[in-house]
Parts: structure tokens; C-alpha cells; sequence
């Protein structure tokens, strides 16, 4: 029985190790995406359209996290990355229009035509929009995809891309900062797996 106890304990123990090295390669691994532009280097025209991940607006006006993402990309358009800008985002709970819209009005009050937009407004989760995303990069014939996001969250959203069958290029509006970002840090560090794990399970 003593053996037996001392087996479970050692095997226990391996389970735990081997947990705490992967959650630190997955820690490792967003601080890293977030860490960098992969759009930085491109070339004007060398992407087919750049994403904006919806976040929260507020009776029509995007929150200061949305206002950002929408800059950056916005930024990004302006050096002729790509000709077209794809704005995600659905409603959420009392909300009387999507984030996809509020995008919109920004991205026109910023002087881009209506003809360079793109929307997809019914998802309410990053893999929902993500889904949405890759379903208009099919429907238009879009390949190289720029996605816009915070800079602890662009390492799931290249997961959930290469999930939904494409790959994104991701450019966080700004590095990330451990010492502001850390609990973003620690919640995608939860979220990652969890969403390797959903995929499996589907």
C-alpha cells in the first residue's frame, strides 16, 4: 500500500510539473505575440484586408480599448497595407446597436468610404467574430489577413485564427507592458487552453 502511495505521489507530482511548464510556455508565448508588430515590416498592398476586433461601446461611441484598436488599424489602412477594413463586433447585453457599427461611424467620421468596409456584427466572442471573419475571407476572396487587437489578446486570436482556417497577422495597438498588463497576462493564460480544449471537443 506504502508503494502504491509513494507511486501516485510521484505520478501526481509529474502531472503538476508538467502542468506548470506548459502554462509557462503559454505565458511565455503571449507576452511574446504581444510584444510585436508582425505588421510592422509589410510592405503597402501586401495584405488583403486588416481587422478590427470588436470590444465594448457605449451608446454608440466606442470605449477607449475600442477607440485604439480602431486608430491603429486605421493607421494601418492609411499606409495602403491593405484595401479594406473589416469591422467586427456584435451587440451585447441592452445594447441597442453592435460594436461593428460604432466602428463604422468611426472609420467614416476618419474619412474611409464605405466602400473600403467590411462588417461582421453578430459575434459576441472573439472565436464567434473570428468565425464571421474567416466566412467574409471566403465570401471575398481575402488571403492575408491583419488582425487588430489588445496586446495580451493577439496571441489567442492567432490560435482561434489557424482554427477557423486562416492565418492572421496580428498587430497589437501598442507592446505589451507586463507591469500594466499582467492580469490581461494571466486571464489569456487561462483562455488559451481553454480554448486548444473547446476546439477538441467540438
Amino acid at each position: 500500500m506504502k508503494r502504491l502511495i509513494v507511486v501516485a505521489g510521484r505520478a501526481a507530482l509529474a502531472v503538476l510539473a508538467c502542468a506548470a511548464l506548459a502554462w509557462g510556455w503559454v505565458l511565455v508565448a503571449i507576452v511574446r505575440a504581444g510584444a510585436r508588430d508582425d505588421a510592422a515590416g509589410l510592405a503597402p498592398g501586401s495584405t488583403d484586408a486588416i481587422v478590427v476586433l470588436g470590444a465594448a461601446q457605449y451608446d454608440g461611441r466606442p470605449s477607449p480599448v475600442l477607440r485604439m484598436r480602431l486608430d491603429h488599424a486605421i493607421a494601418l489602412w492609411r499606409r495602403r497595407l491593405a484595401p479594406t477594413l473589416v469591422l467586427t463586433g456584435g451587440r451585447g447585453a441592452g445594447d441597442t446597436t453592435s460594436e461593428a457599427a460604432v466602428e463604422r461611424r468611426y472609420a467614416a467620421h476618419a474619412g474611409i468610404a464605405d466602400s473600403a468596409l467590411l462588417m461582421e456584427a453578430e459575434g459576441r466572442s472573439t472565436r464567434e467574430s473570428l468565425a464571421g471573419v474567416a466566412a467574409l475571407a471566403r465570401q471575398h476572396g481575402l488571403r492575408r489577413l491583419v488582425v487588430v487587437s489588445d496586446p495580451t489578446h493577439v496571441y489567442r486570436v492567432a490560435v482561434l485564427a489557424r482554427q477557423e482556417g486562416f492565418e492572421a497577422i496580428t498587430s497589437p495597438w501598442r507592446p505589451v507592458a507586463l507591469r500594466r498588463d499582467w492580469r490581461g497576462v494571466l486571464a489569456e493564460s487561462v483562455k488559451v487552453p481553454v480554448a486548444w480544449v473547446s476546439r477538441l471537443a467540438d
